[in-house]
């Protein structure tokens, strides 16, 4: 009886019997091994499979080879274009190495995302990779080292995206340069009395941000006024609430908003309409990340450009090459991209 008409699950075995091969042949030619498989037998199987309806169980390739064909990416926020632009940099870099992926969210809360870990763990996907801020607590990493230090033993593979900050391979930005150089082609452009608006202080990103553009502040003898520096959520919201609060506050102290995200950014713009100052032409707005967002809003908003596809495809990449150790380090470089929201001022 053909597999097809027997009401049952078309297994591995109709698929050999139905292309001419051995099991072990038609298993590699399916299942990603790294022995070769003769080409047109290959295609043999792969047809038998098309014609059958074949389904390789994944759970049982799991057991036998230790880890299925799928990549974990756990990011803070998939609704913030900045995640969502990196994931799609991870989807198009997997679908070419014939991996699925699978996103987990964290929320930026670390009790969270070690939960996710230590679920995706007995899942047993090829690599799990780590996208967003580190929160800067000893216990809440040391417990996370601990989860994937665990999962590597089991034969996984950990990279983390955006920071430096855990033992393993990473793809880096540099967000304190980024920021400096900010600052100073802020400065170059005339202004003098900058707000800052950012995330929590334990959110490692936005600490960085912060302290490159006060450096590069610093370097061009310009005082950042600590008043002008308001920690808010890391959100489109919360760059509206800060800026509501610091023209209420400070009425006439702003030259130019800095916010730490391109979202937050967007969310001060809304706040400046909102109390009749016309973003870049009253106040300047400038952000960091350059995601597609900040290109199309009226006016473009000044911003630092960050490879944000090509970070989860060199993630993706990192992953699965077997040579990189954990000191492993990819360092993508960001740049400056002024628009007209930072239109400057004359002296």
């Amino acid at each position: 009886m053909h597999p097809k008409d027997r009401g049952t699950a078309v297994t591995l075995h109709d698929v050999a019997r139905e292309a001419g091969v051995s099991l072990a042949t038609a298993s590699r030619a399916l299942n990603g091994s790294a022995r070769k498989v003769n080409e047109d037998y290959r295609a043999r199987v792969v047809a038998a499979a098309d014609a059958l309806g074949y389904s390789p169980n994944l759970q049982a390739q799991a057991v036998a080879k230790g880890t299925t064909s799928t990549v974990a990416l756990l990011v803070s926020d998939i609704a913030d274009p900045y995640f969502s632009s990196i994931a799609s940099g991870v989807l198009a870099a997997a679908e070419a190495a014939g991996l699925v992926v699978t996103i987990g969210v964290t929320h930026r809360d670390p009790v969270r995302e070690l939960e996710l870990v230590r679920a995706l763990r007995g899942a047993r996907p090829r690599a799990m990779l780590l996208a967003g801020s580190r929160v800067d607590d000893a216990a809440s990493r040391d417990a996370l080292v601990a989860e994937l230090q665990a999962f590597e033993r089991a034969g996984g593979r950990v990279v983390m995206l955006s920071q430096r900050a855990l033992p393993f391979p990473t793809v880096q930005l540099d967000n304190r340069a980024g920021a400096r150089a900010l600052a100073d082609a802020l400065v170059d452009l005339g202004y003098r009395r900058f707000a800052v608006l950012h995330g929590p202080a334990t959110l490692v990103t936005s600490a960085d941000r912060l302290a490159g553009f006060a450096e590069g502040l610093a370097a061009r003898g310009v005082d950042l006024d600590p008043a002008l520096v308001v920690a808010t959520e890391f959100t489109r919201d919360g760059g509206h609430a800060a800026m509501t609060r610091l023209l209420d506050e400070h009425p006439g102290d702003i030259e130019l908003v800095f916010a730490v995200t391109d979202v937050m950014a967007i969310g001060a713009s809304s706040a400046l309409r909102d109390r009749g100052v016309e973003p870049g032409t009253g106040i300047g707005v400038a952000g960091f990340d350059d995601i597609p967002t900040v290109s199309d809003v009226s006016p473009a908003i000044t911003t630092v450009a960050v490879p944000l596809g090509e970070i989860g495809s060199r993630a993706v990449g990192l992953a699965l090459d077997e040579d990189a150790d954990a000191d492993a380090t990819v360092v993508l470089p960001t740049s400056v991209v002024v628009r007209p929201s930072t239109p400057g001022r004359s002296a």
